[in-house]
């Protein structure tokens, strides 16, 4: 076997037992690995409907082929599990430094179970693993872990992904961190952490992976870097904010919770080149990446206080900036970093404090409610307020123990109708009115409303795939297109983190399909053409339905906010939106071959080899 070791390491929590099991080669040419593998073993060893939070949940780390050889963007790691957020279905990914590493410990996967009964971390190295006390480290923020940790092992080149404190008490919206930098963000797996008092999962490994033709597949990494660093200049100058005010122009960014129509000014406030020079800004790189998206920060408030460290990215910043109307910069800074170190997903953070504020607006709360904060748009001490209350389930922080849902069933009044959410997952910093794929994207998303499980807003920028028939981006902005937008995009998406190679090789450098295609020739020894290389994505994206149909869910959950129903007045996207929904649903549930109520056929399954999973629908 080449590319993969063919080992999966599982580690009982509650028996204080390391195991290894054998993954047989059969496995890897179904699935590929990474998010794909995790699926299947949590629809195999998890019962429907069970607690994300009882021990009788798994929680996966899966990497793929490409940590193999030090290729462009293999610093991708994928987590799998059931999430406390929407109570299905969960994989969220992350980059740093971690995964090559892990990978070259000798194993594909590691699968936790049970529950500790005290704070640990695992530190896996070849062949085996340490459980270790992590009472040192309980109540430490993200960045203090990371640090601890490479003083314990007394190796700084031992890197862990980790959790802060809001994963330590199961926070909806915990994440799980890499470096510092990087964030497994959406969906609560740090929760899932929490839960099982794992506090971090830190890996050394020496074993050389074995490869199919190791010169060719070095060189080829290496060439392929050299040209994605060529192509990736203006990114890596000026990371995901260079995108804010192009993604302004079209209508695509969301202002006053998805009410507002245009923000030009806080555009350029907000985005590159402002952002790169008023936070002095250097590009931040994950191992073997040749554009490095993550910006680090310099900044001196007025105060002389000085904040450096990892700054926001373009989802922060318009979710925390100009979703609330805050064009304060350092406030945002500010924000992320403490999010950050908390450990909770700064997506949702923004969209809860975006909510709350509406809510003032309409006075369905009151000064009594928030201890006489005023909710006021555009104020950043109310988004530093927030984001404490929010990240340590405090004051009115408390409303959202059981995500953005139970905060409206809180409040009451209208407040539910004028959330924007799909199972319990808020939405992204991307608006389906200016890109009409987003909204079914969003409606089907396995693990809630997402971007990155499928993101055609980059067919918005100019982003398509020639190899898959594409000779270019499809109308954003038409129903009949929407539908074939968001599937050709999920599917490469999920591909993505079923290989572990960070997606922004494709956005941000230019890496083609055919590249993707010639690396696994050589890392794998198998050559499989681009089409068929594409519907590993599917096969991951068919296991994922399978799960949330097995917990309950159907078309009635693939919903479109009402807010997405009602158009804009001005600007780029006046008088769009991306309906009728159902139709263009129908469209996307006939592409996937799943029936009305968007349960997947049992002939499609086949037709991919997924047959035998066809057994676990209800």
């Amino acid at each position: 076997m080449h590319g993969y070791w063919g080992k999966l390491l599982r580690v009982d929590l509650t028996n204080r037992v390391c195991r290894v099991d054998d993954i047989p080669e059969e496995t890897f040419d179904l699935l590929l690995g990474g998010s794909a593998l995790g699926a299947k073993i949590l629809l195999e060893e998890t019962p429907a409907k069970v607690d994300p939070l009882s021990p009788e949940n798994k929680l996966i780390f899966a990497v793929g082929p490409f940590q193999g050889v030090k290729f462009p963007g293999n610093g991708k790691w994928s987590v799998i599990t059931k999430g406390p957020l929407t109570g299905t279905f969960l994989e969220s990914a992350g980059t740093g430094h971690w995964a090559p590493f892990f990978k070259q410990c000798g194993f594909d996967a590691v699968v936790f179970e049970g529950r500790a009964d005290r704070p640990v971390y695992v530190f896996i190295k070849d062949d085996g693993a340490e459980i270790r006390d992590a009472a040192f480290l309980w109540g430490k923020d993200t960045i203090e872990t990371g640090e601890l940790i490479k003083e314990d092992l007394g190796d700084r080149r031992i890197n862990a992904l980790n959790i802060g404190p809001a994963g330590e008490m199961m926070h909806p919206i915990a994440c799980i961190s890499c470096d510092g930098h990087s964030f497994a963000g959406r969906g609560g797996a740090g929760a899932v952490m929490g839960s099982k008092n794992l506090k971090a999962v830190a890996a050394w490994g020496t074993k050389e992976v074995p490869v199919h033709d190791p010169e060719k597949a070095a060189e080829f990494a290496k060439e392929t870097f050299t040209l994605l660093y060529g192509q990736g200049e203006q990114f890596r100058a000026h990371g995901t904010p260079r995108v804010i005010v192009p993604l302004e122009g079209i209508g695509d960014t969301p202002i006053r919770y998805w009410r507002g129509d245009e923000n030009k000014r806080g555009a350029a406030l907000l985005g590159a080149p402002r952002y790169t020079e008023y936070l002095n800004v250097k590009p931040l790189h994950c191992i073997n990446c040749p554009i490095g998206c993550h910006r680090h920060i310099r900044f001196e408030f007025p105060d002389g206080a000085v904040l450096e460290g990892n700054g926001p990215e373009y989802e922060t910043i318009a979710m925390m900036g100009s979703n609330l109307l805050v064009e304060d910069l350092g406030a945002v800074a500010k924000a992320n970093d403490r999010a950050n170190r908390l450990g909770i997903d700064t997506i949702s953070c923004g969209a809860w404090i975006g909510f709350l504020m509406e809510c003032w607006e309409y006075g369905w709360i009151t000064p009594r409610d928030t201890g006489g904060l005023s909710l006021k748009w555009g104020d950043p001490d109310v988004l530093l307020a927030m984001v404490e209350q929010i990240g340590t389930l405090t004051g009115m922080g408390e409303w959202f123990r059981e995500g953005i849902r139970g905060a409206a069933r809180h409040i009451g009044r209208e407040a539910e109708k004028i959330t924007v959410e799909v199972k319990n997952m808020d939405y992204p910093a991307h608006d389906p009115r200016a890109v009409y794929a987003l909204g079914v994207n969003y409606a089907v998303g396995t693990r809630g409303a997402c971007h990155e499980r499928g993101n055609p807003q980059t067919s918005a920028l100019g982003g398509y795939f020639p190899e898959l028939g594409q000779d270019g981006p499809y109308d954003r902005q038409t129903p009949e297109f929407a539908a074939r937008t968001a599937v050709i995009h999920q599917d490469v998406s999920v591909l993505m983190n079923c290989m572990t190679i960070c997606q922004f090789m494709m956005g941000g450098g230019g890496l083609t399909l055919t590249e993707i295609r010639t690396a696994y020739r050589y890392l794998t020894g198998k050559d499989v053409p681009v089409e068929e290389l594409v519907k590993f994505g599917e096969r991951a994206w068919q296991l994922q339905r399978i799960i949330n149909v097995r917990d309950g869910l159907d078309r009635k959950d693939d919903t479109l906010p009402m807010k997405m129903t009602v158009p804009a007045m001005v600007g780029p996207r006046a008088g769009k939106t991306p309906t009728p929904h159902d139709k263009i649903l129908d469209d996307y549930y006939e592409l996937r071959g799943w029936d009305r109520n968007g349960v997947p056929s049992r002939e499609r399954l086949e037709a991919l080899g997924l047959g035998r999973f066809a057994a676990f629908l209800p």
